[in-house]
């Protein structure tokens, strides 16, 4: 079988992110069950990146992604991503539909936008081969800022549209997870009988590979890290939709009612993003500048030392996908405190492996961390019943295994 992946993002070549790390996981897995990938992409980020870079096995062809002038960087932001990103996938698309012409590929597998070429050539009859489509996380559906939401919406119609003209003409639309169903259903107004739920997952593999113990020493001396300290663990982009704004203000919420009374604790943040100085000035203001630390982007040993490190992992987003993060948090066998958004309640089971929070509440977030801290040995049972869980629901060889049935089903 051979199958087209089309995306406009893919670890390591651009960055790493949620989609990214899926891709790369979703091609690795589909060439170690026997399948011929040929992934559509922009070129990569820096040039000493190649395909190989991805997997050894993989085809590749770069399609150029130009962005507008005054559209800001590559995939940062509402205008790149409502003009610059549409019109790559109508090429990367376009580009498709000659690979499957030439008799090259059996089945096209793309993600949100970077399909529409290819969709608008299957409804009017090219395209002979299946389509499968991945929406990813609908943020573009969303609104992540209330003070902005109606601008926001306005500005995300173009890729809407988009997104929806990719979905109407797949022959698959994948949710992420099951509390995502809906709003698959909701927002891209397709029937139900198209729409198949495979789960975003991990590599246990390459999470237990890469936990370095010297890495876990080094990042320990480097900041002092002493047994009894409690460290608070977050990944992800620093902007406003991920919440950490309202972090801040629920540890200082828990200082104030005595919740980390008699803790010594710091909350360390991997990621890097345009809110990074209002969040430092956040902290100063709060008075938590000397409990706060922000690492910037590392590199994947090191995020992987941290997760051991840490003592819970929280992750307070106001919108979210399927959160990729908290399952690695959870590979880890780390609790997780987190908002009850997008398919995090899949992942986060309250009274099982972590706590969940409305979005955006500081005095819920705050005392659930101030619960968690003070209880050692339920952080210690809830840690290994996250572990149990990515196996048994969220791993490569289970989602992997669907997806590859999913083709044959479309096949025939």
């Amino acid at each position: 079988m051979r199958v087209a992946i089309l995306s406009r993002a893919v670890f390591p070549l651009h960055g790493y992110g949620g989609l990214e790390r899926h891709v790369f996981d979703l091609v690795g897995a589909l060439i170690e069950r026997g399948i011929e990938v040929t992934l559509l992409s922009p070129p990569p980020s820096d040039p000493g990146f190649t395909a190989w870079s991805v997997h050894s096995g993989l085809t590749s062809e770069f399609i150029p992604y130009r962005t507008f002038p005054l559209a800001g960087r590559r995939g940062t932001t509402v205008l790149d991503r409502i003009t610059a990103y549409p019109n790559w996938g109508r090429r990367a698309g376009q580009r498709a539909l000659e690979l499957v012409q030439a008799g090259r590929i059996d089945v096209v597998h793309g993600f949100g936008a970077s399909v529409l070429g290819y969709a608008r050539a299957r409804r009017r009859g090219r395209g002979t081969a299946p389509l499968v489509m991945n929406p990813q996380g609908l943020e573009e559906f969303g609104a992540t800022d209330p003070s902005r939401a109606r601008l926001k919406r306005l500005a995300y119609l173009p890729l809407r549209r988009a997104v929806r003209a990719s979905a109407a003409a797949a022959d698959a639309v994948i949710a992420t997870d099951r509390s995502l169903e809906p709003f698959v259903l909701q927002h891209l107004d397709i029937p139900r009988e198209r729409m198949t739920t495979i789960p975003n997952a991990l590599d246990l593999r390459i999470v237990d590979a890469e936990t370095s113990r010297g890495t876990m020493a080094r990042l320990r001396d480097q900041h002092g890290l002493v047994p009894d300290e409690r460290i608070l663990l977050s990944v992800g982009r620093l902007e406003v939709s991920k919440g950490f704004h309202v972090l801040l203000r629920a540890l200082s919420v828990a200082r104030e009612h005595g919740g980390l009374e008699g803790v010594r604790w710091r909350w360390f943040v991997l990621g890097e993003g345009p809110n990074r100085p209002a969040l430092q000035a956040l902290a100063a203001d709060l008075g938590l500048d000397r409990h706060t630390h922000f690492l910037g982007r590392a590199p994947d040993t090191e995020m992987h030392a941290w997760h051991e490190l840490s003592t819970l992992f929280v992750h307070p987003t106001l919108y979210e996908g399927s959160s990729l993060v908290t399952l690695e948090a959870m590979a880890h066998r780390r609790a997780v405190v987190a908002s009850q958004a997008g398919g995090i309640p899949d992942k986060v089971r309250p009274g099982v492996n972590g706590w969940l929070v409305p979005p955006g509440d500081p005095s819920a977030l705050a005392a659930a961390i101030s619960g968690a801290v003070s209880d050692p040995a339920r952080l210690a049972r809830y840690g290994a019943a996250g572990r149990a869980i990515v196996e048994r629901e969220f791993s490569w060889t289970t989602a992997g295994d669907l997806t590859v049935a999913l083709y044959h089903r479309l096949l025939g």
